[in-house]
């Protein structure tokens, strides 16, 4: 019996078997719509190319615009390049930094907040006042002006990124520090000679977790948007790699003479991750939302 109350004291909330989790995560169909689009289009952009190869580096002038066919089924654009091939590659790319820079801003903004939370007084006030300076500052007006004057490629996107976008998930997990640095089994670890670090990592993040974890997948999802808006602008990686930003920018003009193929596959691409990746988080909110079902 003991050890069964120290386990409910340590883990709070989320100290409950994965099994009822994946349950009611699985009973929200359109988190598990979203989940099959992310695994798909994982499976598209990774192993895709393994299957359709095609020349991503070269150019090929003789293959210029042409229309979807047996040989290209997504047509080229207008260097040559395959476009089923090129969307495959881009899609690596938005994946990668999405992924990796939503991952990135969330670890940093638990850290900020769990600290930010725990220790309260004029230290939670000097940090929120960074965080409140910071999201008065739009991060795609900050995201702009750092592509502009460096030229970033994959990592150092991924690393500015995560540097602007880890603010709002701060807040949240501040908040929840907030209301967990007073619980009986924290004040019980500090009566008895715990430390603050032990404090936090024991208690208040492993509390934490679900509002850590769905705020990661909101994260991913801003992330990938964030890269489209600065590959649109053509401050993204630079030619010969492409993104699906890169590739809406490069097919715009195209649109208008007809050329479908170089903007709608890009674009539908941005569109299905985005929303399945917000679907994702709105499942996992539920799932792990115990008081409010009834």
């Amino acid at each position: 019996m003991s050890g069964r109350v120290e386990t409910a004291g340590r883990w709070g909330l989320v100290a409950q078997s994965p099994a009822p989790l994946r349950a009611r995560f699985a009973r929200n169909r359109l988190a598990i719509a979203g989940l099959s689009v992310v695994v798909l289009f994982l499976i598209f952009c990774f192993i895709g190319p393994l299957l359709y190869s095609t020349d991503q580096t070269h150019t090929d002038l003789t293959q210029v615009n042409l229309p979807p066919s047996a040989a290209h089924w997504l047509g080229t654009d207008a260097v040559g390049h395959d476009q089923l091939g090129r969307l495959m590659y881009g899609g690596q790319v938005s994946l990668l930094v999405g992924l990796t820079a939503g991952v990135l801003a969330t670890v940093i903004g638990t850290v900020w907040g769990a600290v930010a939370g725990y220790a309260g007084g004029w230290v939670d006030a000097v940090m929120m006042r960074v965080v409140d300076a910071g999201i008065a500052i739009p991060a795609l007006f900050i995201l702009l002006v750092v592509s502009a004057i460096t030229s970033p490629g994959t990592p150092g996107l991924i690393v500015i990124l995560g540097l602007v976008s880890w603010l709002v998930p701060s807040r949240l997990v501040r908040a929840e520090t907030l209301t967990l640095k007073n619980r009986d089994y924290v004040l019980t670890l500090r009566a008895t000679g715990g430390t603050h670090g032990r404090a936090i990592r024991r208690h208040i993040l492993p509390n934490s977790v679900s509002t850590i974890v769905v705020a990661a997948t909101f994260q991913i999802a801003d992330a990938i948007l964030l890269v489209a808006y600065v590959s649109y602008l053509g401050l993204g990686v630079q030619p010969p790699k492409t993104d699906w930003g890169g590739m809406l920018s490069a097919g715009l003009t195209a649109a208008y003479s007809g050329r479908w193929w170089l903007i709608v596959p890009p674009g539908l691409a941005i569109i299905l991750v985005v929303c399945a990746f917000n679907a994702i988080g709105d499942g996992l909110r539920d799932a792990f939302d115990v008081k409010g079902r009834g």
